[in-house]
């Protein structure tokens, strides 16, 4: 009786045993999607970037820096390459902000232009003093070499020269045309290509290139640098635009034109202005400026919502462009980071307000962001 009995209690405590479950930790909740930005929306066709000041990549705005970590993928310096910032003197160098600009490119990943080697404005003053042919062409090699060289297998791709093109595609009037004529722009490039090393990316860039006289003047001297030996990988088709114009249709001629020169296209410098401009103004020449008036700064306390609609219809239709054109543009970059960045609020007008960019001056999305980020749902 007794061995029945703790057969029955053991055969009980096994029953109790199979059928007790210990309480299931409730599954973890699903991580919610991250939210699209403007480099992973257009993952696939082409890069997205912006422009930085120094106080992006040096620690001093780090609320806009958080935005460009988050929303780009690729970076250009607005200033600190550029030769009399980065070489003020001949053999004197400022590397702190650029190595800054580069470590910061680096530390997320992006893809780093380095803007610009040959530019005849904000040029060191000892430079523009040099006459004679041999020492002009030795400093350009010693500041491309320096300079270039430096960030060899770090910058990924150059804005050789910059703006060396009068509005009907002749040769601008410069210290280097001056002194070298139009051989200092195969100079260039041969020199950029040994500093910088062969995987990086060589370009022209220019503003207007929408123009036709312009355009073809472009793809003319590209053509030569590239006959007497020099690398041109792509064309930077500066986007300085407006509300009403260029038309697409004219924007579109020039994308095709390029890609059929054999040339990678990208769109840089972009921003779209929504204040008027004097009669006479000229594309983005910078040593243009003008008188303001109450007329020409029409938005000082903000942007009615009818044209902040305009502005986000424009850059819908921009940005539905450069997909319809993926195949041949690498590269979109916006000139600045919010609108309180944009240089578009001191030219040509000293002291205006403007609106030009996807993020107003709180770093917030505008409805232009939102147009442009629906393209892709």
């Amino acid at each position: 009786m007794i061995m029945q009995l703790r057969q029955f209690f053991a055969l009980g405590a096994l029953a109790v045993g199979l059928t007790y479950c210990a309480p299931s930790t409730p599954p973890a909740p699903a991580a919610a999607p991250e939210e699209p930005t403007l480099k992973s929306a257009f993952a696939g066709h082409f890069t997205v970037g912006a422009a930085l000041g120094a106080p992006q990549f040096t620690g001093q705005d780090t609320a806009a820096a958080q935005l460009v970590a988050r929303e780009y993928n690729t970076i250009t310096p607005e200033n600190v390459l550029k030769w009399g910032e980065v070489n003020p003197e001949r053999g004197v160098y400022n590397w702190e902000a650029p190595d800054a600009y580069v470590q910061f490119g680096e530390d997320h990943n992006m893809f780093i232009v380095g803007h610009t080697l040959v530019w005849h404005s904000q040029l060191a003053e000892y430079v523009k003093e040099i006459k004679d042919p041999e020492l002009l062409r030795a400093a350009l090699k010693e500041h491309i070499d320096a300079v270039a060289g430096r960030y060899q297998g770090r910058i990924d791709g150059w804005d050789v020269v910059n703006e060396a093109l009068n509005e009907d595609g002749t040769l601008r009037k410069s210290v280097f045309s001056d002194v070298l004529g139009e051989d200092f722009l195969t100079d260039a490039f041969k020199m950029a290509e040994e500093a910088a090393g062969p995987e990086t990316e060589l370009y022209y860039n220019d503003y207007n290139m929408w123009n036709a006289d312009k355009r073809n003047g472009a793809i003319r001297i590209i053509n030569k640098i590239r006959e007497n030996g020099g690398r041109v990988d792509g064309v930077g088709m500066q986007g300085h635009y407006s509300l009403s114009g260029p038309s697409i249709d004219t924007i579109e001629q020039s994308i095709r034109a390029f890609a059929d020169a054999g040339l990678k296209v990208m769109i840089t410098e972009l921003d779209v202005t929504v204040l008027p401009n004097p009669w006479d103004l000229v594309g983005a020449e910078v040593s243009q400026n003008f008188e303001g008036s109450p007329f020409m700064n029409p938005y000082p306390e903000g942007l009615p919502d009818s044209v902040q609609t305009a502005l986000a219809v424009r850059y819908e239709d921009l940005f539905r462009l450069f997909l319809k054109h993926s195949d041949d543009i690498t590269r979109v970059t916006l000139w600045g980071v919010n609108d309180g960045h944009s240089w578009l609020n001191g030219w040509p007008i000293r002291g205006r307000t403007n609106y030009p960019l996807l993020f107003d001056r709180q770093n917030g999305k505008k409805l232009a962001y939102e147009r442009v980020m629906a393209l892709k749902k």
